[in-house]
């Protein structure tokens, strides 16, 4: 009995002392708060004279762009050093026939330009704005960089064409591709099975193909031509003549 009334007097007593001890705890957060209320305000008034002077903001040059006018802006200034192609090295200039600089000017002159581009022996009729999708994964390429195909065995407009025997000198014309991204086909499951066995293999496949955009199909112009040094010889057999379409 007399353990059982010590109990309850220090139960009680607990009871009572439990809501003054979290009255005190709050009031203690209270005024931990208002103290540091009060510490933010002083600062705050403290730093506001130092900060009211306007800061100078710097001018904008004539030259700067937004990313986004980077992005649309099509011209070859516009695009990476690292994205543009490598400029091709010769060891001789370019040799042009009489006749064909002084047809070269027709097929400058009209456009729009097309370009038969070989591509691993496989060739490509392609003109500006045109999407290729080759039929593999091109290595070391990433999506934005820039190609150009410098293989051709013919380039002509609606009127007139340049044939290659059997490639076009990469020096007279232009055709720069960018490389939009990557699409693959559906996974493809083949099954496949041996005589007088039960088990059943699958061959999984889900290939991945190149997808690239023309840029510019360009022919260059006489004074071009002649500005990177090539040299206008006597016709020959085997020399390289416009055709123009009956």
């Amino acid at each position: 009995m007399f353990s059982r009334s010590v109990l309850r007097s220090l139960t009680s007593d607990l009871r009572l002392s439990a809501p003054t001890s979290v009255s005190s705890v709050n009031a203690i957060s209270q005024r931990a708060c208002l103290h540091q209320t009060a510490w933010l305000r002083t600062t705050q008034q403290q730093s506001e004279p130092q900060s009211s002077s306007p800061i100078p903001e710097a001018p904008l040059s004539a030259t700067s762009q937004t990313p986004l006018q980077n992005t649309i802006s099509q011209s070859r200034n516009a695009i990476p050093l690292e994205k543009q192609p490598v400029a091709p090295t010769f060891t001789s200039p370019i040799e042009v026939s009489k006749s064909l600089m002084e047809q070269l000017p027709h097929l400058v002159g009209q456009t729009p330009h097309y370009v038969v581009a070989e591509l691993h022996a496989r060739p490509y009729l392609l003109t500006e704005g045109d999407h290729i999708r080759l039929p593999f994964l091109m290595p070391k390429v990433k999506t934005g960089d820039i190609l150009r195909f410098n293989r051709a065995s013919a380039l002509g407009s609606r009127d007139f064409t340049l044939k290659g025997a059997p490639h076009i000198d990469e020096r007279l014309f232009e055709c720069r591709v960018r490389v939009i991204g990557v699409e693959s086909e559906p996974l493809r499951i083949k099954e496949k099975t041996k005589r007088r066995q039960r088990h059943v293999k699958q061959a999984k496949s889900k290939h991945r193909y190149t997808i690239m955009r023309v840029m510019d199909v360009r022919v260059k112009s006489p004074e071009e031509l002649l500005e990177e040094g090539a040299v206008v010889v006597e016709d020959a057999e085997d020399s390289p003549q416009i055709e123009a379409r009956s």
